[in-house]
């Protein structure tokens, strides 16, 4: 019955590729320690799916094109003034992220005072919704996949010797400027892109949820990209098909399990520990006693 309907055949697919893309590209994002960055970009993107919406109301062929290419647009303009600020403020560029989270907000909040308040399409951008996931938001979501997949498998060496030491990534000569932008680019269309399945509101958490759950149990790096994706997927899939049933928010119920993975992970992390350090306790008792 789930997939007799084609919006919710659209919003499974699409939500197989953010439960791929959001935990892979949030690996580099923990590790750089940006999950901030994520915030900042959302709430851009906001800003440009409500300029859309504004300008609809007086150009007749905005109306026909999906305002998620705008909001895509304002997210990799974002990203792109976020990258340039960091290097303006060198000793302080933490600041570049409450900057443009800032301007986000502030320009979403007028835009959205001038279309006249909230509308439905602007509530399911917030929340996300699996009843508006057309055809289209499949095909740019894709298209994201496609290219973010071939940037990461040309770069993935580069990118990775940036999230550990950019410094020494600086030292050997890697054109680390360059490599920041594009890895900021790619993360603006890809939080752009997962808004549709999680929201606005709700799309950091499918960033970093899946990966601090896999921090806990990988071992290695691959092993965290690997365990990133898995909790990602499962989460996305039982998200939506909960929702479904539960005739409930999509985006809410998706980072709601990732949250209960990261907890049990975390509780049986704890509850292995103990059991350890009782074993050694029983072992150096009966020592002793030995």
């Amino acid at each position: 019955m789930f997939f007799h309907y084609e919006f919710l055949r659209n919003a499974f697919f699409a939500g197989i590729i953010i439960g791929f893309l959001a935990p892979v590209l949030g690996v580099f994002i923990v590790v750089r320690r940006m999950a901030l960055v994520t915030d900042a970009l959302s709430h851009i993107t906001l800003t440009g799916i409500a300029f859309h919406l504004l300008l609809s109301q007086s150009v007749v062929f905005l109306q026909a094109l999906n305002p998620l290419y705008m909001g895509m647009a304002f997210s990799v303009g974002g990203s792109i003034l976020m990258e340039k600020l960091r290097h303006v403020y060198k000793h302080y560029q933490e600041i570049a992220v409450p900057i443009i989270l800032s301007s986000g907000i502030g320009l979403g909040v007028v835009f959205i005072s001038l279309a006249d308040g909230f509308n439905n399409d602007l509530f399911n951008y917030l929340f996300g919704s699996v009843l508006a996931v057309t055809s289209a938001d499949l095909t740019a979501i894709t298209a994201v996949l496609v290219a973010v997949t071939v940037l990461l498998l040309l770069f993935y060496k580069e990118l990775l010797f940036l999230a550990f030491d950019e410094e020494q990534a600086r030292v050997s000569g890697i054109p680390y400027k360059w490599l920041n932008f594009l890895f900021i680019i790619m993360t603006a269309l890809v939080i752009a892109s997962s808004m549709r399945i999680v929201g606005i509101l709700l799309v950091s958490a499918l960033v970093t949820l899946p990966v601090a759950a896999a921090i806990q149990l990988s071992k290695s790096f691959k092993q965290m990209f690997i365990y990133s994706i898995i909790i990602g997927e499962i989460s996305v899939i039982s998200g939506l098909v909960s929702a479904f049933y539960l005739n409930v928010a999509p985006g809410g119920m998706i980072v709601l399990i990732a949250l209960s993975i990261l907890l049990l992970v975390i509780a049986s992390r704890k509850a292995a520990g103990m059991g350890i350090r009782k074993l050694r306790g029983r072992k150096a008792l009966e020592w002793k006693k030995a």
